[in-house]
């Protein structure tokens, strides 16, 4: 039993908010210091979280990643991982995202707890600049965070950098340079409008074919694979040979809405269809009210065959979420 939309999409990638809490304050997100969700018992529990992942396995999801928020700020994260990676060999991938601050002390409990893979954000090679960027002086955490995932043997580790016009895209090329020199795979991010100043604007957004070409001007590239399939990067290569690898997600300028095999849980039960759905759909309650494990499948496939088929970043009529990317989940 597969989950498919209404477009014929197979639906096999569920991300999943542990919190909405964050210890940073990057401007792209989170820059008015949002407070969390107002009550503890808004939150799904892990035990929650548990049972409606072996429903969204069951109906074909083959990949699981843990966001945030930092999911490092949620207690006894590893008991969780445990409960999930139980799921396996069903479940093929189980990863994680992290701004990487409190990732150290905790990166061998997450390994050995069942996480394959970590995603760390890190949107400047300066540390002055990533302290702006972030509200947080911690460059030095995260570049240890980096150190503990190789140590650990995390594999692949991704580097996230959303690109921001004027702010940090004059370091694209330092950043190529960073994966080649530490074998990262090392992800570019257009910036999208889901930051809580609602100050997004298309000139802020640096393309990803501009991004392409300036990393191949000076290290040149070849594309791992002719398509991306469901997956959201374009993923190079260096031509020479070098260690490490570069990713390019370009959601604002090369939409990749027909081939999205992804749904969203945030820490509060909303399953979202979309990055930008302005519609969520109250899964946490419905569990809470004692639905039947037929009635959840019931209520996750209405859910699912309701997936937009494209969003509207593009339109003249694009309203922007009222939900950052804290509360949604990456």
């Amino acid at each position: 039993m597969l989950l498919r939309d209404a477009h014929n999409r197979i639906i096999r990638d569920l991300r999943i908010s542990l919190t909405d809490r964050c210890n940073f304050r990057c401007f792209y997100c989170l820059p008015n210091g949002e407070p969390p969700l107002a009550r503890k018992e808004t939150i799904l529990t892990f035990e929650e979280i548990a049972h409606v992942s072996e429903i969204f396995v069951s109906l074909g999801i083959e990949k699981i990643r843990l966001t945030g928020g930092e999911p490092l700020l949620r207690r006894d994260l590893p008991e969780v991982v445990k409960q999930i990676a139980r799921l396996k060999p069903d479940l093929l991938d189980l990863a994680l995202t992290t701004n990487g601050f409190d990732f150290p002390r905790r990166a061998e409990a997450l390994k050995n707890a069942g996480i394959d893979r970590v995603t760390i954000s890190l949107d400047s090679l300066k540390p002055e600049r990533f302290k702006e960027i972030t509200g947080i002086d911690a460059f030095d955490k995260v570049l240890a965070a980096i150190e503990s995932a190789k140590y650990f043997g995390f594999d692949p580790i991704k580097i996230n950098a959303v690109i921001v016009r004027g702010c940090n895209d004059d370091e694209i090329v330092e950043f190529a340079r960073f994966a080649r020199e530490n074998d990262l795979k090392m992800r570019f991010i257009e910036f999208m409008p889901l930051d809580s100043g609602h100050e997004w604007s298309r000139d802020m957004v640096a393309p990803g074919k501009e991004i392409y070409a300036r990393i191949n001007e000076v290290f040149p590239l070849k594309l791992v694979d002719l398509s991306r399939g469901s997956g959201t990067a374009w993923n190079y290569q260096f031509a020479d040979g070098a260690k490490g690898e570069i990713g390019i997600i370009a959601p604002v300028t090369e939409m990749f809405c027909g081939a999205c095999s992804r749904i969203r849980l945030t820490a509060d039960g909303q399953i979202r269809t979309c990055l930008f759905s302005t519609t969520e759909h109250n899964l946490r309650d419905f569990v809470r009210s004692g639905a039947s494990r037929e009635e959840i499948v019931e209520f996750v496939q209405r859910v699912v065959l309701n997936k937009e088929q494209r969003h509207y970043i593009n339109d003249t009529e694009f309203v922007q979420p009222a939900r950052t990317m804290s509360f949604i989940g990456g």
